[in-house]
């Protein structure tokens, strides 16, 4: 009997198609399944459609229903594994919710593509055929990865690394958890989580979309502070900066990160930087140790967006601000 795999479209370039307008998603995920035969070999499959948007208008109430959908599914035993198909530009944030989010005995993959069905060479079906042939894969239990251009990558750790290569994503600390052959999967680490269960906060059982304003402020060559001041002014319940280096910031944009901590606003401090993690190294008064010693919180090797993610949800589960700091730690037991 082959594996039960149910697959939840949320639209993105996988499921676009050209207009004179520019492309958009117009493929549900019925169509996205006839489109490649090869995946019947594989599992029986069931698809649903929650959304039909570009992977730049996923939000955090789509990456609810998508993980609402995938814990339903496998509480009614319709599902030993769960695929996703979700458009690139913010995939490695929905992944990396979902494994927040869900703690599923079933493994979860995210994909999508480069390029559309109908252009030459399209990525679509080979991911897709990944996807499904890795959350079928006796070795990958549960967790969530992200399957493209023939690797699989743990959710945490994953990122878009390309705008428009076929090889869009990597792991840029820990590398892939595996490579896919013609015909295997060749395991590189251990196929696990490694996040730590930060679920979504959950009325009636059902999951709700966190709704804490997260914003987000770049340190670049002489920025100064205003962006965190319209930020706290307009009422952010938090801050992620993405620092240069180990992540530090300008000393006027220091000094407003440190006016926002003292405010009462949890700041996540991470690195612009593609790999590698915050520090507390340097003093002046935007440095990565001046910053710290404030109170800003460490977010580690986490990419900016990805801890903007982390702290909307910790943020719903905590009921002191100053608690939202312990979510942050660097992986799951």
């Amino acid at each position: 009997m082959l594996p039960q795999v149910h697959v939840v479209a949320t639209g993105g370039t996988i499921a676009s198609t050209p207009d004179e307008d520019g492309a958009a998603p117009s493929l549900d995920g019925e169509d996205l399944l006839v489109s490649v035969p090869d995946l019947a070999a594989h599992a029986d499959l069931s698809v649903e459609s929650v959304s039909q948007v570009p992977g730049f208008d996923v939000d955090f109430e789509i990456m609810t229903e998508v993980a609402e959908r995938a814990r339903e599914a496998v509480a009614d035993d319709a599902a030993d594994a769960i695929v996703v198909t979700h458009g690139t530009d913010t995939m490695a944030e929905t992944a990396y919710f979902l494994d927040l989010t869900c703690s599923l005995p079933v493994p979860v993959i995210v994909t999508g593509a480069q390029r559309r069905l109908d252009e030459p060479s399209s990525d679509a079906p080979a991911n897709l055929l990944a996807a499904v042939r890795a959350a079928t894969h006796s070795r990958v239990e549960e967790g969530v990865f992200l399957a493209f251009d023939d690797e699989l990558h743990a959710a945490r750790d994953v990122r878009k690394v390309h705008s428009h290569k076929l090889a869009a994503f990597a792991s840029p600390n820990d590398g892939p958890v595996a490579t896919l052959t013609r015909d295997a999967l060749r395991f590189h680490r251990e196929p696990r989580s490694e996040s730590v269960y930060l679920p979504a906060k959950a009325e009636d059982e059902t999951l709700e979309a966190p709704d804490a304003r997260v914003e987000m402020v770049v340190s670049a060559a002489g920025v100064d502070g205003a962006q965190v001041e319209r930020a706290v002014e307009s009422g952010a319940d938090g801050l992620v900066v993405a620092g240069t280096g180990l992540g530090n910031a300008t000393s006027e944009l220091g000094e407003a990160i440190v006016e926002a901590i003292d405010a009462g606003v949890p700041v996540v401090l991470t690195s612009r930087c593609g790999a590698g993690a915050t520090g507390a190294v340097y003093g002046t008064a935007g440095g990565g140790k001046t910053l710290q010693d404030a109170g800003a919180i460490p977010g580690g090797d986490l990419a900016p967006w990805k801890a903007r993610v982390k702290l909307a949800l910790a943020l719903e589960a905590v009921d002191d601000v100053e608690d939202a700091a312990d979510h942050f730690v660097e992986y799951a037991e």
